[in-house]
Parts: structure tokens; sequence; C-alpha cells
């Protein structure tokens, strides 16, 4: 994992959600595996065969054959049938049939680079986000499916480190890195990330001394609807949510209740189901430290953020909202009850609460996760590990 200072220098697809929910109800019995934190993802050990199993349905993470090592921080779910994974050595998978089989489709002469985020809009088109100061933070993009890749931004600012990007639809997106002159940096695209400008800071808050972003799971800047972004921070005082209104021009910034005060500590990722209810999850990301309030709800925007009251046991590095997951009823945030999964490296927790409140149903180490609107989950972490939810 990656944080800033010191320490940050390098370091059948799917069921429905109700099914899946009342299966993930039940608690797991999978082996615990290693949760390591190392960038490179080199320990031996493949993530071939063997399935987490959860549940009277058989339901829970399959992991599926990679044949690479690499560790995937960044994945983009785009149905039952397609996902794209990016990771250490500047490795880029694709699937086209459900997990059955990946090809490898990294970038030529990436492999110096830590690809962390990739968001793709089918089979052929995709995004990768390349993290690091000054030069090693790069864009490249693909139109035919990872057969040829287009640099289309480098930094050349030694004081920026991009972290994390998201798009709101095939051609607006954004990309952010750590404070720059005392603020966030934020880069723009508005032609699907064949090119990028720097945005003006005037409407960005002061950072906190010491604050920044985790490029940890992709989901450090996230996205809802056309116009509204959300980014997470940690390292400072406090650990906070900024939100933006209109794509990353203006912004605010809230308080989340999860710990900060180290550049090990604060909110690692974000989900949003609309542009009112969202989770935040993180906590220190060292296996030695607990992280006992490591995941936080909001149902206003992001303008106040709750603790939930049983949070995810350990730290939490990705989290995402499960498509279709419950019928409608009261939840005390304002809407319907919706269920959600986080991961980390020690395991996976479920809420079907809205993030109130959490279980753990898996004990297998995982980065990021990312699920579809057809009903897919997808999750990806260190020794080439990916993994689809559902039976087959």
């Amino acid at each position: 994992m990656t944080s800033k200072g010191k320490t940050r220098r390098m370091m059948s697809v799917g069921l429905s959600g109700v099914a899946l929910a009342a299966a993930l109800t039940v608690p797991a019995h999978g082996a615990s595996e290693s949760a390591s934190e190392g960038a490179s993802g080199s320990a031996s050990g493949g993530a071939s065969g063997g399935a987490s199993r959860v549940g009277p349905y058989g339901a829970g993470w399959q992991l599926t054959e990679t044949g690479t090592q690499a560790r995937f921080r960044g994945l983009a779910a785009v149905d039952r049938r397609t996902a794209w994974a990016a990771g250490s050595k500047g490795t880029v998978l694709r699937t086209t049939d459900g997990g059955r089989s990946w090809r490898n489709v990294s970038p030529p002469g990436a492999g110096e680079l830590e690809l962390r985020d990739v968001e793709a809009f089918d089979a052929r088109r995709a995004v990768v986000l390349a993290i690091g100061e000054g030069e090693a933070s790069r864009v490249l993009r693909t139109d035919d499916g990872g057969a040829t890749w287009t640099e289309s931004f480098r930094n050349t600012d030694p004081r920026a480190f991009y972290d994390c990007m998201t798009f709101f639809d095939q051609r607006h997106g954004l990309a952010m890195s750590d404070p720059v002159d005392g603020k966030y940096r934020i880069l723009s695209t508005r032609d699907g990330g064949r090119s990028w400008a720097v945005l003006p800071d005037a409407g960005m808050p002061a950072a906190l001394p010491g604050e920044a972003g985790f490029a940890a799971s992709g989901q450090c800047l996230v996205s809802s609807g056309p116009r509204d972004v959300w980014l997470a921070t940690g390292g400072g005082a406090t650990a906070r949510v900024l939100h933006s209104r209109d794509r990353g021009l203006t912004w605010t910034a809230a308080e989340s209740t999860i710990p900060a005060g180290d550049p090990a500590r604060g909110v690692f990722a974000l989900a949003f189901r609309d542009r009112t209810h969202g989770i935040a999850v993180g906590g220190d990301y060292r296996a030695d430290q607990s992280s006992p309030h490591a995941a936080a709800v909001t149902g206003d925007g992001g303008r106040r953020w709750n603790a939930s009251s049983a949070p995810p046991p350990a730290y939490r590095s990705g989290v995402a909202w499960l498509p279709h997951s419950l019928p409608h009823s009261l939840d005390g945030m304002g809407g319907a009850p919706m269920a959600a999964l986080a991961v980390g490296p020690t395991g996976t927790d479920l809420t079907t609460d809205g993030g109130r409140t959490w279980r753990t149903v898996d004990t297998g180490s995982y980065d990021t996760v990312d699920c579809t609107r057809d009903g897919a989950c997808w999750a990806s972490g260190e020794k080439g590990r990916i993994a689809r939810l559902g039976g087959r």
C-alpha cells in the first residue's frame, strides 16, 4: 500500500442482490489468507482454483485463474462477462467471458509503472492511471481492447502525485493528485481520457498539514450522476471527504468519523449509490495496528458523516454497493436499505442496512471491489487474485 510522505514512495456471474444478501449473511467458513501490504504483489502462490463459498446458495468469492502474480488495486467491472484489472509491474488484464479466462493486455514498456486505477466503458475502451511522483504519474487509453495503448497524460510537476480517477460518463472524467501548493490538484478530460487539463484551484479548500489521498483501490475519487464527485483523504489531523457538485470546479470539505492523524490512517475508499447516500471505509493499513472505526455513512451527500454502529473489524480499502439488493423499507437514511461490500487484506464484510452495521463474510485478501448494474460483482488484490461473486 502506498501512503504519502516517506511511507508513500513506492511503496455465470452474479446473483440477484436479494439472493446475494441472503447467502452472504451466513458466517464465512473459508480459510484465512495472507494480508501483507507489499506494493509489488510478488509473494509466492497464485490465484488459481479455489473458492470461498458462503451460505446455502454457494455464493461467495470464486477465484479465477489469472496466470500472474501482480497485485491488482485497479478494477473496472463492466457487466457479467466483461471486467478489467490494473496492477503492479504495468499489468492490465481483461476478461470477456465472465472470468473463465483472462487476457494480458498490458501496455508495451509499462513494466516499471504502478497501475492503481482503471475505468472501462466496455470490452474495448478503457483508461488506466499509473501513480507516483513526477513522471511516474501517467494516463493511458485503449480503444481496441488493449491491443494498442496511447499515453494521453504524463505528469511533469515533481510535486504532484496522482492517486485516483473517475468518470461521470463516457466523455467527462477527473483524476486527482495529492496537494500541490497546499491544494489538491484536479485533472479533467472532456473526450473520454484522450486529453487532459489541470483545473483551476480557486474553488478547492486548503489541504490540512500532512493530508493526502490513498492509491489503495482506485476509490479515493468517485462520482455519481452527471456532476457530483467526492474525494477521500487521510494523513491529516482528521480524515475528510471533499464534495464537488460541478465536476471539480468548486469543493466543500467535511470531516468523517474515520480516525486519521497519521500518514497510514484515513478514508481509503468511497461509494455512493446516488448523490446523497454514501459509504466511507478505511482505517490504518498497517497490519499491526487496529482499526476499530473503519466505516462511516452519509445520507446528505457528504455534508455530515456518521460512524457505523457496527463497523468492519479491520482496515478496509475498497467498497461497492450491491445492485438491486433489497426491497424498499425505511432504513433511517431517507431511502431504501441497500447492501454493500467492503474488502481489505483480512476479509470481506457485508452490510444490508446502508452501511450502519457490517458482518464479516469472507477472510480472503482483496484490495478493491466493483459491482455492475446487471448483478455482477468482482474483487481483486494481491498475488494475482481476481474473483467474482456468485455460483457458476
